[in-house]
């Protein structure tokens, strides 16, 4: 769906009107994937609130899985910077991580090609760091042609000023940022649905 909102031409001493389409978009569990962004045991001490960060990226994975939602898990230079840690692995069914070594996901060749193999449209982002991995992967999925969604109190850097500047970047380039139980909700729509229960516990 598209909206069109009007906005004042900036040339001054004019009062022009031009029309922007802004797009909106409801995130639906149809055609959506979640991602999971190295995790892993030498990068997560060194993030800022790691411990936060653990729980919430715990209750996101457990949440999507919960709804249904198939999940893909990178790890960078494992040999170097170690395996997914327990607390991440131990709640993902059938872990089975991707190794890559560029910093966007989707320029390691398996993870584009399961990804489009997978159908999905919307890739729901949590890991780290906010602005080196997870930033440029989103704006290569975004343009690639899929909708990007990252989950901000599920990703983290080894500063708050890097977090900052990494949303910046996203507002500029048009990602949709949300939180862990903002999605969560959304994907559940209704008190109605057979997973609201778990769901609420789960975000609680």
């Amino acid at each position: 769906m598209n909206v069109e909102i009007e906005t004042r031409n900036p040339q001054p001493g004019t009062l022009n009107f031009e029309l922007e389409t802004v797009e909106t978009m409801r995130i639906l569990r149809e055609h959506t994937i979640g991602l999971v962004i190295d995790m892993q045991e030498r990068l997560v001490p060194v993030m800022e609130e790691q411990e936060q960060l653990i729980e919430n990226c715990s209750r996101l994975i457990r949440g999507l899985q919960i709804l249904g939602l198939p999940l893909f898990v990178t790890q960078q230079y494992t040999k170097g910077l170690g395996e997914t840690i327990e607390e991440i692995k131990s709640v993902i069914q059938d872990f089975n991580p991707i190794e890559k070594k560029d910093f966007s996901c989707y320029e390691e060749a398996v993870f584009a090609e399961k990804l489009a193999l997978s159908g999905a449209e919307n890739v729901i982002i949590c890991g780290i760091e906010s602005h080196v991995c997870v930033l440029q992967t989103a704006v290569d999925l975004k343009e690639a042609g899929y909708h990007p969604i990252v989950v901000m109190d599920c990703v983290s850097s080894r500063s708050f000023d890097s977090i900052d500047l990494a949303s910046e970047r996203f507002r500029h380039e048009g990602i949709m940022m949300t939180s862990m139980e903002s999605v969560l909700f959304e994907l559940t729509r209704s008190a109605a649905a057979n997973e609201f229960k778990e769901i609420s516990k789960l975000v609680k």
